[in-house]
């Protein structure tokens, strides 16, 4: 009988907001995947603005274009300026007529696909065209195969693309029978945070000491209650406002998520971001190289039961 492959465990790193040193953590993380038995696939989930692959030195293997958005486009050989299109349009996306233009125009900038004016429309002049919301990748890194994406400037389906960039991670962890992905999520609680979320094994919330980082640790730890994902914390910068710190360790024990590890303010961090690499590499005897460590050996005890590290 063939042996049945398991699934890839997923981790997937959030924060609850912006600039918590969430994805210094990932990269230290993807790091030392690399150097234990519990090697990973690593996916950049913060479609709206990666940056992952800049600190993985990621080398391209292959690109895909994301199309997630339609748009209204007028033929201007069957429209007859009737402008039903315009009337039924609730973000003045229809342009009338003006100047040498006899005809209405959709101007894709405002339209948001509901295609309203297709049906509204008499003389069927009026189509719906797939655009193209942003790009997606897949790289190699020192430390293993990176996916990520990057969608374009107000480009809307940020969700839908974290959920295509996922998918392909997890193939590429089942195809060479990895046994984790770890994922660098968005910030906030929204639609990208969902998609990156869902799947999920074990959530790492890196959060920091603050009356921000507490009301940022409680929406993030509702989000994943109600996906029933069991979660970690991690404080990083925690020396520097002691009192902080003990207040997101009261609210972590509120929602019964433990905090494994306390990343101390070290300036090697902002310095291994200079370079490109992880802290881990960068300066691996540094403080906060040392606490990632520790928060990488509870992970794997959390997410495989047990450690297998050389």
């Amino acid at each position: 009988m063939t042996a049945q492959i398991k699934a890839p465990k997923q981790l997937v790193i959030l924060s609850g907001k912006g600039g918590t040193g969430k994805t210094s953590v990932c990269a230290a993380l993807v790091d030392l995947s690399a150097q234990s038995t519990h090697r990973a696939v690593f996916a950049d989930a913060d479609v709206d603005a990666a940056n992952l692959a800049l600190v993985t030195a990621a080398e391209p293997l292959e690109s895909h274009d994301f199309s997630g958005s339609q748009v209204a486009k007028v033929d201007p050989q069957e429209c007859w300026s009737c402008g039903r299109c315009a009337d039924v349009c609730r973000f003045n996306a229809i342009q009338p007529p003006a100047g040498e233009r006899t005809t209405y125009e959709v101007d894709a900038l405002v339209c948001e696909g509901c295609a309203a004016c297709v049906y509204a429309c008499p003389f069927e002049a009026i189509e719906m065209q797939t655009q193209q919301d942003g790009e997606w990748f897949h790289s190699t890194t020192p430390y293993g195969h990176q996916f990520h994406a990057e969608l374009f400037p107000a480009a809307e389906n940020s969700g839908k693309l974290v959920t295509l960039v996922k998918q392909h991670a997890k193939l590429y962890a089942e195809d060479h029978q990895l046994p984790l992905i770890i994922v660098d999520g968005p910030p906030g609680i929204g639609c990208p945070v969902i998609s990156a979320a869902s799947g999920a094994s074990l959530a790492l919330l890196v959060t920091e000491p603050g009356l921000s980082g507490v009301h940022d640790l409680e929406r993030i730890s509702a989000t994943l209650q109600h996906f029933n994902i069991p979660a970690l914390v991690a404080i990083n910068k925690a020396d520097l406002y002691p009192e902080g710190a003990e207040a997101i360790r009261e609210r972590a024990a509120a929602f019964g998520y433990p905090v494994i590890g306390e990343i101390p303010f070290d300036l090697a961090i902002p310095q291994a971001m200079t370079a490109a690499q992880p802290i881990t590499q960068w300066a691996p005897e540094s403080p906060a190289a040392q606490a990632i460590r520790q928060i990488w050996e509870v992970i794997q005890e959390q997410a495989f039961g047990e450690t297998h590290d050389d």
